[in-house]
């Protein structure tokens, strides 16, 4: 059976078919803006709260924010991060991410005034960027420590660049009661443990923290620093407050021209020309001035001239005054020992140090709180501590009894401007709650106990 088919003219088919392109077209914008438009609205009421949601269309393309790190998107480059080992220089490290041991000298040449690459120290993280591995790292990162890094430019530059990390400051308040050492009450309560050594720094004049008893008190407003929200260390101390006995210390930061420091409610200056004790927290008095006392290694009755502070191996010992190093050697009892002459009055000695301080040794000049030696148990000792003497007038002297001078008072005319920041602080610090006392094990350890010489 045959079909009997119509042929259209050519020129309207053609027209025909342009026709049909057209309504094809036309039809999927239509569909492709109606799914696009929808998916705008997902997107906009995504972004509204708070992200993007995963749906079809624009929105399933995941957007990937790039890691930024030392100022770099370390996306675009392959990244090695490792730790410097013992004895391993910079070209150790360079060499296997083809730096040429040339570009490396060079570079060890130029920055010597910047960061010298002999500063690289063992158990240090770095981290070396490179964006062709083909041709070689860009950059070698290193940390000295939490407050900076240092960028080695690997390439045409060859320098380094030192850039410090922006510090938050941020003020805190701590306060505690004692029920067994400073020490464990601060670390007990959650309290930075160099915050003792700051509240120490405040008072330390006026307090004598080898006499602190369970009960006693304390309150601080201080300033905590941070970096990129992790923990930096403590700034200053605002305001200090300490209970002893009954005896009530207040330490107030005051900084208004050439005065600067720490002064008490009536304005007294708390800086002293000595401090109450060669050694800071964490040692205790084992053995006090005693001109009839029985020695523990002689065993016989022996006077003693000194004050021996129990603390654990390695304590810094630190001049409690500005003086000179009249004698830093070595003697059968003393062990290693260093004197020091203050002024024509005064003179201390810090007997048994397991080593002295760097640069310590006769004729050198030392300031107060410099660290002279370290707590050990040289000479005639049962364990690690320093005996501490002090001579006034060629006389030893048990210093703990002794009426030091006092130092310079704040001029009349300042105190206008001071009273009123100190009724601040000390109203800010009389609202600061005490905390419940927690029920806390001693901390000292069986090598502080009686020590003694």
């Amino acid at each position: 059976m045959k079909v009997k088919t119509t042929l259209l003219p050519k020129r309207i088919k053609n027209k025909l078919q342009t026709l049909g392109v057209l309504i094809v077209l036309l039809m999927g914008s239509f569909i492709f803006n109606s799914f696009l438009s929808k998916d705008l609205q997902q997107v906009q009421q995504a972004s509204l709260i708070g992200g993007l949601k995963t749906s079809k269309g624009l929105s399933a393309f995941p957007i990937k924010i790039p890691e930024i790190k030392f100022g770099f998107a370390l996306d675009t480059f392959h990244v090695t991060i490792d730790t410097i080992r013992n004895n391993q220089f910079l070209a150790e490290l360079l060499l296997p991410h083809k730096v040429e041991y040339q570009k490396i000298d060079q570079l060890a040449r130029n920055v010597q005034d910047t960061f010298a690459v002999t500063k690289l120290r063992a158990n240090k993280e770095y981290t070396i960027l490179t964006r062709d591995t083909a041709e070689g790292a860009d950059y070698f990162i290193y940390e000295p420590d939490v407050y900076s890094y240092v960028v080695y430019d690997l390439k045409d530059k060859l320098d380094a660049t030192v850039i410090y990390r922006p510090m938050e400051t941020t003020i805190k308040e701590a306060a505690g009661t004692i029920n067994s050492s400073l020490w464990v009450t601060m670390q007990s309560n959650g309290f930075p443990i160099d915050l003792i050594d700051k509240m120490e720094g405040v008072l330390q004049w006026s307090l004598d923290f080898y006499h602190i008893q369970n009960g006693d008190q304390f309150k601080l407003i201080y300033e905590e620093r941070s970096i990129d929200g992790k923990y930096a260390g403590i700034g200053k101390v605002l305001g200090a407050y300490f209970k002893n006995y009954d005896n009530e210390y207040y330490g107030i930061y005051y900084e208004n021209g050439k005065l600067k420091g720490y002064y008490d409610e009536e304005g007294r200056p708390m800086k002293s020309p000595f401090l109450k004790s060669p050694v800071k927290y964490g040692s205790r008095i084992s053995s006090s001035f005693n001109p009839r006392r029985f020695h523990p290694v002689l065993k016989r009755v022996r006077p003693h001239y000194g004050t021996d502070y129990a603390a654990a191996r390695g304590t810094p010992i630190v001049a409690v005054a500005n003086g000179v190093v009249t004698r830093a050697g070595y003697g059968k009892g003393n062990g290693n020992f260093v004197k020091i002459k203050h002024d024509k009055t005064y003179a201390t000695q810090y007997l048994h140090m397991s080593k002295f301080g760097k640069g310590i040794r006769s004729g050198v000049q030392v300031k107060q709180g410099q660290t002279i030696g370290y707590v050990g148990s040289t000479g005639l000792a049962t364990g690690p501590h320093v005996c501490y003497r002090f001579w006034k007038n060629g006389r030893q002297v048990n210093h703990l009894r002794l009426k030091l001078p006092n130092p310079e008072p704040m001029p009349e005319k300042e105190k206008p401007t001071y009273f009123p920041i100190r009724d601040k602080v000390v109203a800010e610090l009389g609202a600061i709650p005490f905390p419940e006392p927690l029920p806390i094990a001693t901390e000292m350890n069986e090598e502080k106990k009686g020590a003694t010489e």
